[in-house]
């Protein structure tokens, strides 16, 4: 592959959506800008002309809610090419090694691209039922999708990127992207939540931040120049050459930083809150991606830190989080009452499993790591999507009042159960053989571990309770049939069967999980 090729592909799936974003946003501006109509004028002064009463949009096609769905298709492209690339050539680098793909990078650009095409497939229907309850306009709606592709911008930006500083830009970028999107109903309870998100995640960024410090300046003081100081190449190979005392802070702060993006304790409040207000698709793509890729820059900070103190620090650091993690997700998702929430705590419990995988650090448990954001992405992103339906039609939140949804929308119940049949680890969903190789592994790392595998699983099983039982009680009972929407349904049955396909046989991608638990120390 040519430079120029590799830095097209590099700069294509943030640059597409920002591109996009722009465009949005610009039309957005021109239609909310009518020009004003001057009243006739005659020789006895102005005429009084009656205004036209306003006529009811049509229902209709709108080309615009489509147009959001090319980025996740560039995205998905340019992970692809590079993917073939990076796995018979080695990783591949960009305007000075700014910009770097190696398997990784890959995996997570096609896990953006994927949860992606289900959130952006799902957002016409969705802006569709919101529009018909009054609670959108074109404003809002132009506003929505500009936001929204400078999310997936950001996102991919802290994928590609290979400078820890750029990194944490992205990562902060997002923060204030998805605070206007959390918002986006401009209801007291939507913008608290918002407030919320972005009080809690500021204060963990700066933690991050302060960590990046930290390794920027153990990097100089190791010799390394001022221009590579932040590189992750650099600084892994290098890595035995920082301070031990200096590398083990910064790490930590990074750590607990990047980790309250990443729904992880202590930094986990805004999570619940944040999710439940958002608008569906825009949930999804909150839980189903940005908290992996969140968590993509804790697993390149292990990487540093294990080369530079050994694997013995993050294992604890990383072992402690993740069993705080589970036992909280685990008790509030037996008091839940909100199946938004409900389902918001579900990824808290998922992302400590990717936790304590990377605390396991075996090629096992980091390849099931990998796997397992692939799969929960996409299982949660068909949930949350799917929870937004369920909204319209029910018009609440409440699992109390949620009841018959199997008689009174069947493919739409459908597809909620079969998300929550996913989470729950069931084949031949991906979740089933991810969680099984973290346990293997686990298992299999040594006495210590072995007993924190068993109480994650115990915890796991609470989980596994409780989400059964609320949604067991929204499905089953009476309903009045209901008219159901096709185009809200394919991206649903689409994410559910890559999903289910993933379990089944990583196929082609086998050689890029392998690569990618290389790149990550595996």
């Amino acid at each position: 592959m040519s430079p120029t090729a590799s830095a097209l592909l590099l700069t294509a799936p943030a640059a597409t959506p920002l591109v996009i974003a722009a465009a949005y946003a610009l039309t957005g501006l021109r239609t909310r800008r009518p020009a004003p109509v001057p009243a006739p004028v005659t020789a006895k002064g102005p005429v009084l002309v009656a205004e036209a009463p306003a006529v009811q949009e049509a229902p209709a096609r709108r080309p615009a809610d489509w147009a959001g769905l090319l980025s996740p298709v560039v995205i998905l492209l340019c992970g692809s090419l590079l993917a073939a690339a990076v796995v018979d050539d080695g990783p591949r680098t960009a305007y000075s090694g700014l910009l770097r793909a190696d398997a990784l990078t890959a995996w997570m650009l096609l896990v953006v691209g994927a949860v992606a095409v289900v959130a952006c497939g799902s957002a016409p229907a969705y802006l569709s039922g919101e529009r018909a309850a009054g609670r959108a306009d074109a404003g809002t709606v132009w506003r929505y999708h500009a936001l929204v592709q400078a999310f997936l911008a950001a996102m991919c930006l802290a994928v590609v990127t290979a400078d820890l500083g750029v990194l944490w830009v992205a990562v902060e970028a997002t923060t204030i992207v998805t605070a206007f999107l959390v918002g986006h109903r401009h209801t007291r309870t939507s913008v608290e939540a918002a407030w919320k998100y972005v009080v809690i995640c500021s204060a963990g960024i700066a933690l991050a931040f302060l960590g990046t410090v930290l390794i920027y300046y153990a990097a100089r003081q190791a010799g390394i120049g001022e221009a590579w100081a932040l590189d992750w190449p650099t600084l892994v190979a290098r890595a035995d050459r920082l301070d031990p005392a200096v590398t083990r802070l910064g790490i930590t702060l990074v750590v607990l930083g990047f980790g309250a993006k990443a729904g992880l304790v202590p930094l986990h409040a805004w999570l619940p809150d944040a999710h439940s207000q958002a608008p569906a698709p825009v949930s999804a793509l909150m839980s189903g991606v940005l908290l992996s890729v969140a968590f993509a820059a804790v697993l390149r900070y292990r990487v540093i830190a294990d080369a530079a103190l050994g694997p013995g620090f993050t294992r604890v650091l990383l072992a402690g989080i993740a069993l705080l993690t589970l036992a909280l997700a685990a008790g509030l998702l037996l008091a839940q009452r909100d199946y938004k929430r409900m389902l918001a705590y579900s990824s808290m419990e998922h992302m400590s499993l990717i936790a304590l995988a990377a605390a396991i650090g075996s090629p096992l448990a980091l390849s099931a790591a990998l796997l397992h954001i692939a799969g929960h992405g996409l299982a949660k992103s068909v949930a949350f999507c799917a929870s937004g339906r369920i909204l319209q039609i029910v018009g609440t939140t409440r699992i109390g009042r949620v009841r018959g949804l199997l008689a009174r929308a069947p493919l739409l119940a459908g597809a909620f159960a079969g998300a929550v049949v996913a989470l729950m680890a069931f084949p031949p969903f991906s979740l089933f053989a991810s969680e099984l190789g973290i346990a293997r592994a686990g298992f299999a790392a040594g006495q210590r571990l072995g007993w924190v595998t068993a109480v994650a699983l115990l915890l796991v099983l609470i989980a596994f309770a409780a989400l059964a039982a609320r949604t067991a009680r929204m499905l089953l009972g009476p309903g009045a049939p209901t008219e159901e929407n096709p185009s809200a349904l394919w991206p649903l049955a689409l994410g559910l069967a890559a999903c289910a396909a993933l379990g089944v046989t990583t196929g082609p991608l086998t050689d890029l999980l392998h690569a990618a638990t290389r790149a990550i120390g595996g």
